[in-house]
């Protein structure tokens, strides 16, 4: 493994977790939205990520080819996929202007399927991870900075 290698595999968890982050904030922020483009309720979005198993992929280019041994080349986020597999919350408003006009289920209102204790929960843990990542550079940091310092003696 190269010198940089845990760099670039920690930036590109970072990257990963900072759009996670993103996409539980637009969850959030579309927690009470009733109407979108598409037509009904706001479904909850969630990022789907995979490990990265064959290039391309950032590496250093003080690394030669015969030194990348090809393991640990970080994630990256195969898609934003939309969770259609919860059920949307039923509000009883009949004055809402989305309330359901006729039949079983009138007066309801179709809420998105957003729990703001899960979103919370994941931002958390989406929070934590980023700081892991970034815990990773800084140890890589000065480590390499100590080796420098012992080879100037």
């Amino acid at each position: 493994m190269g010198i940089f290698s845990s760099i670039s595999i920690a930036a590109t968890g970072m990257s990963a977790e900072r759009l996670r982050h993103d996409v539980i904030a637009d969850n959030i922020a579309n927690v009470s939205t009733t109407r979108t483009s598409e037509g009904g309720p706001y479904r909850r979005s969630r990022v789907i990520m995979r490990p990265i198993t064959e290039g391309p992929y950032w590496r250093s280019p003080f690394l030669p080819d015969s030194l990348d041994n090809g393991k640990g080349k970080g994630v990256r986020v195969l898609e934003i996929q939309k969770d259609t597999a919860s059920e949307n919350k039923l509000v009883y408003d009949p004055t809402h202007p989305d309330a359901i006009k006729s039949g079983p289920r009138a007066g309801y209102v179709e809420m998105p399927n957003v729990d703001i204790v899960t979103e919370m929960v994941d931002l958390i843990a989406a929070g934590r991870a980023y700081e892991a990542n970034a815990s990773i550079i800084d140890g890589s940091k000065s480590m390499f900075q100590r080796a420098l310092e012992i080879g100037n003696r």
